[in-house]
């Protein structure tokens, strides 16, 4: 569900006093993007908001998360929207960013 290496790599990148303020703004940002997926908008706009999120998702290590909407993003791309689950896509979000918080808090206090 989370690459970790993905995750480590990144805090050590950028230290560990920006490393929270990026995973504070991704959780922010990716969670106003999940609340702005809708059914009734246009392939164009689906396709640049699972785009965003896909790209955001794999920044931090969401890696299942990311494929759900990379594979929406292509479906979007076609033109077919209404295969795309984005129920599926929403809960994707909120098990990794729960997974990820938990086991997050974890890895510090260690």
């Amino acid at each position: 569900m989370i690459d970790w290496a993905r995750v480590t790599e990144l805090r050590d990148e950028i230290g560990d006093e920006d490393f929270a303020e990026v995973v504070d703004l991704f959780l922010d940002e990716v969670g106003e993007g999940v609340e702005r997926l809708r059914p009734s908008l246009d392939a164009g706009a689906l396709e640049s908001e699972l785009h965003f999120l896909k790209g955001s998702a794999l920044n931090l290590g969401f890696m299942d998360f990311s494929k759900l909407c990379e594979a929406g993003e292509k479906s979007a791309a076609a033109g077919q929207t209404e295969g795309i689950d984005l129920g599926a896509i929403c809960d994707s979000f909120a098990k990794s960013k729960s997974t990820f918080e938990a086991e997050l808090r974890k890895r510090l206090a260690a």
